[in-house]
C-alpha cells in the first residue's frame, strides 16, 4: 500500500526541474511535479495546488476538501 499525503504547493524553486515546495502540515519540502503538469497545467499555474505526495513527487492533485479530510484522518491514526 502506498500512502499519499497531502500538501499544498506554496513556491516554485526549479521550474527547469520541476521542482517546488509543498507545505505538509506546516511543514515545507521540496517536491518534483513532473507527474502532475502537462501543456494545459504548467508547473507556473500549480501554485496554490493542492497535491497528494508521495516519495517525493506530487502525485496528482486533489481538492482542497479532499487533503483537509485526508489530513484529519491521518492526525486520527497519529492520535490513536
Amino acid at each position: 500500500m502506498c500512502l499519499g499525503i497531502p500538501g499544498q504547493i506554496v513556491e516554485l524553486t526549479d521550474v527547469t526541474h520541476n521542482l517546488v515546495m509543498v507545505n505538509i502540515g506546516g511543514v515545507k519540502r521540496q517536491v518534483n511535479i513532473a507527474c502532475i503538469i502537462d501543456e494545459n497545467h504548467p508547473p507556473e499555474s500549480c501554485l496554490g495546488d493542492w497535491v497528494l505526495v508521495h516519495v517525493g513527487f506530487a502525485m496528482n492533485r486533489i481538492d482542497e476538501e479532499e487533503a483537509a479530510e485526508t489530513l484529519n484522518l491521518l492526525r486520527e491514526i497519529g492520535n490513536g
